[in-house]
């Protein structure tokens, strides 16, 4: 099937994949004024009292704000935030569809960080949450963190650490698997943007202690030449235990873990062949990974996954986001911490059994609809351990 036809096709008939349907009635006048004016005024005076009285008099508690500024938008790179607007769209019907939340496109005309965070900060109190989406590294890391600081709702950007627990997910079962520790593997990450900056910093705090970085300057080490700054700087400090020097192939000798969020066919059959017994390939480069699956499995690789639906074990970031943003929503949590990125990871691989696991299936499909209830309770849960939940959970 021609894919870029037939989306062409489905936009131009429909002019826009999201619409608005009310929740009340207004065809009499007794209808509208209790929907509208004069009743209307009573909530309003209500919230006036006590703002977080908008989660329960509007449909605040259930709405997520998508935010987008148009500058990485899927492979298509920087090209604007209108032209961003059609997989904004698609994201908020993936959220309705696989988490009955609510979300509302937002694209920004800025590349200004501090423009981005204070548009979204003035528009927080219309939110229960914020979806940051396709923003361009190392801006995105320093939107988020600096958003986080001046809302008071959670915010959450889903290329980082969506991507981040669902290939946790994987690990958690491919480990299972190769009979392999978490706290003993050596990991090589290729490709440390966003996702895989979140993904290092994820394992990190799951307990991988051996995590080797590499861009295409070379593996990540303190006082390398060229291109190392901001955050691939932060990564150099904090990465590569044995100052491992060289290139990927350098890098990947012996290693247990190939997680690529990089560039196509960058890693060969000769690399995995070097890899230790068992090797575990993640090769998240979409649409054309950084090494097939059956070239991967040749060379030795005992389980391998992509970012791709046409091979098993897709990382697919539509496993998390709708039943994360369902539990923090319901717990109003504050922010999504560290615990409940590990427990949406856990619940991820416990919804394959025991019986079930195997090389090829160590991530359930991202249209399993008891995904999103089994993560959301898992946050839910974790929120309360955590203590950012603002209401009680049962």
């Amino acid at each position: 099937m021609d894919y870029a036809e037939k989306a062409m096709e489905l936009h131009r008939k429909l002019r826009g994949k999201l619409e608005m349907h009310t929740r009340t009635e207004t065809g009499t006048r007794e209808a509208l004024s209790i929907a509208y004016t004069p009743g209307v005024a009573a909530p309003c005076l209500a919230i006036k009292e006590d703002p977080a009285q908008s989660y329960e008099l509007t449909r605040r508690w259930n709405t997520v704000a998508v935010v987008t500024d148009g500058t990485a938008v899927l492979g298509l790179g920087d090209i604007g935030p209108e032209a961003g607007m059609p997989v904004m769209e698609g994201k908020c019907i993936l959220f309705k569809d696989f988490g009955d939340v609510d979300a509302i496109p937002l694209c920004i005309r800025s590349k200004n960080v501090d423009e981005i965070v204070h548009t979204v900060s003035l528009l927080a109190g219309s939110f229960g949450g914020i979806n940051l989406e396709d923003i361009s590294a190392p801006r995105c890391f320093e939107i988020e963190q600096k958003l986080q600081e001046a809302c008071d709702i959670p915010v959450f950007h889903d290329d980082q650490h969506g991507t981040a627990i669902v290939v946790s997910a994987a690990l958690i079962n491919a480990l299972k698997l190769t009979g392999k520790k978490m706290e003993t593997i050596r990991v090589v990450q290729n490709g440390p943007g966003a996702a895989g900056t979140a993904i290092i910093k994820m394992l990190m705090s799951m307990g991988i202690k051996d995590i080797i970085a590499v861009d295409e300057h070379g593996i990540l080490i303190p006082g390398r030449a060229a291109g190392l700054a901001g955050h691939k700087k932060e990564l150099a400090e904090i990465t590569n235990p044995r100052k491992v020097t060289g290139g990927l192939a350098d890098a990947v000798k012996g290693a247990d873990v190939f997680i690529g969020t990089s560039v196509p066919h960058c890693l060969t059959a000769e690399m995995v062949r070097s890899m230790n017994h068992d090797a575990i390939v993640f090769a998240c480069a979409n649409p054309t990974p950084e090494i097939f699956p059956e070239e991967a499995k040749a060379a030795g690789a005992a389980v391998v996954s992509t970012g791709r639906s046409d091979y098993p074990n897709q990382v697919n970031n539509v496993l998390v986001f709708p039943g994360l943003f369902r539990g923090v929503l319901d717990a109003r949590a504050s922010r999504v911490t560290e615990g409940m990125k590990i427990a949406a990871a856990h619940a991820i691989a416990d919804m394959i059994p025991e019986s079930e696991l195997n090389t090829e299936n160590i991530l359930p499909l991202a249209f399993d609809a008891n995904v999103k209830t089994a993560v959301a309770e898992a946050v839910k849960k974790a929120a309360v351990k955590d203590g950012v939940n603002r209401v009680e959970i049962q």
